[in-house]
């Protein structure tokens, strides 16, 4: 397979979050704080890989990655650093078995910039890593408010991936992407010849400003020897006859609505970049 069968545009938000989960995902799996929508995920397991192949998520979280792909009949390993994700992670695979899934998975509580090692036993065996890039030690999570009639304290939960200083969330943008680099470079010692490295991740704005994040991943990828063979775009919203549903979180819409009223054009994202990376003197 290749990314040709893909659409330069996914429609992968037609439902939300919590509704593709539901069923499918033990419940606690909703706190975690970054997931990938498993419909990306999915596609692009599908996109890639055959039934018995191997799939790899280096930053796995609660396991969405390697849930649809023991789902699609694919085998997976991941890594995570936080233990209590990595519990989570071996939940959902549990969970997913018993449902029927017939791919088997393996998830290994740990750096990341140590996979090579870790998962040493799958050199050159992966026929697609997919993983969503970090974006720091703070996320939008949940919000709690008052009611709308009577107000109340705005009040965020499940807004962090760690407390732990050593996770790689915790370090500033430069050093948070030579972090993921090694990751990237550990991660090509597991591809097997014409494997494909799918990362998702999307502009993020730091005190107001817009950074090009997906930029910053490409240069990344590219010194840790992967070569960008395309870009898509990811739906985070919905089609409904033409128009689309926004599902932008409730701090995005804010940052948004301050930031118009400042007198500056700007849109809440409505999409995630999917970066397809091969490695270099493989790509098509």
């Amino acid at each position: 397979m290749n990314e040709n069968v893909l659409p330069s545009v996914l429609a992968t938000g037609q439902l939300q979050s919590r509704v593709q989960r539901r069923g499918r995902y033990v419940a606690e799996s909703m706190r975690h704080p970054g997931k990938m929508l498993p419909s990306i995920a999915s596609q692009v397991i599908s996109a890639f890989t055959e039934p018995g192949e191997l799939v790899v998520d280096p930053m796995c979280g609660i396991g969405t990655t390697l849930v649809e792909a023991v789902h699609l009949g694919r085998h997976a390993a991941g890594m995570e650093y936080e233990a209590d994700f990595a519990g989570l992670t071996a939940a959902n695979v549990q969970y997913a078995r018993s449902q029927g899934a017939t791919g088997f998975a393996r998830v290994a509580c740990g750096d990341a910039r140590n996979i090579a090692t870790v998962l040493g036993d799958l050199r050159d065996m992966a026929a697609l890593v997919l993983t969503s890039s970090p974006y720091g030690v703070r996320t939008h999570g949940h919000v709690h408010c008052g009611s709308r009639e009577g107000g109340g304290p705005v009040k965020k939960s499940n807004h962090r991936y760690s407390t732990d200083k050593g996770n790689l969330a915790h370090q500033r943008l430069p050093q948070l992407m030579e972090g993921f680099g090694r990751i990237l470079t550990g991660c090509g010692e597991l591809l097997r010849p014409g494997g494909v490295v799918a990362v998702t991740v999307r502009p993020i704005r730091v005190d107001g400003r817009l950074v090009d994040l997906p930029g910053q991943v490409i240069e990344t990828a590219e010194a840790a020897g992967l070569v960008l063979t395309h870009r898509l775009a990811a739906l985070l919203c919905g089609l409904r006859d033409g128009r689309l549903v926004n599902r932008a979180s409730f701090f995005q819409m804010l940052e948004t609505w301050r930031s118009r009223e400042q007198g500056h054009p700007v849109c809440a994202a409505a999409h995630e970049d999917l970066l397809i990376l091969r490695k270099r003197g493989g790509e098509c």
